[in-house]
């Protein structure tokens, strides 16, 4: 009995590996779909890369919270430069200061939101938090497993993804 128990667990466990693999695809492919949405410039974007140790920010990073079927953050992080030429390509002018940063915060909203809307399209039930941003370097420790995807805007300027999944893979 308890060999059919174990057996069937491995079975679930296997199920639930691919299951939460093929969320993160989902999720992956609808962040670069929404960044490509919300973008005034165009994307070229690198395969995702898996980080599992503490990384760094950096001059300006903005933290969103996913809540429902998707429970993570995601993390939007490049130089100041980056969002100033961002928001002049939004708003036809280069925001400096405060207002830089009230942009930056404004920007993962928007990627947050167009996210949301693509994954519930999928079938997920998600939410976001309020934007935090960061200003000035900062190291992000305590997380399992993240993604990173690397974009660069006009063959020159690069900007960073993070997904952080709270989701942890089951083991034994």
């Amino acid at each position: 009995m308890d060999n059919c128990i174990l057996q069937l667990n491995e079975a679930i466990q296997e199920d639930l590996i691919v299951s939460i693999d093929k969320g993160v695809t989902n999720v992956i492919n609808a962040l670069i779909e929404a960044a490509k949405h919300v973008f005034p410039f165009k994307l070229e974007t690198e395969e995702p890369t898996l980080i599992n140790h503490p990384f760094s920010n950096g001059d300006i990073g903005v933290l969103i919270g996913l809540t429902g079927d998707v429970k993570g953050t995601i993390i939007i992080e490049g130089k100041e430069d980056i969002f100033a030429k961002i928001s002049e390509g939004l708003f036809g002018m280069v925001l400096e200061g405060e207002m830089l940063h009230s942009f930056a915060g404004e920007l993962g909203n928007m990627m947050a939101g167009h996210l949301s809307t693509n994954l519930t399209k999928n079938g997920f039930t998600m939410d976001i938090t309020p934007p935090t941003v960061l200003v000035g370097e900062a190291t992000l420790h305590g997380f399992h497993e993240a993604y990173c995807i690397r974009a660069k805007m006009d063959n020159s300027y690069e900007i960073l993804f993070y997904l952080i999944f709270e989701t942890r893979k089951v083991t034994d």
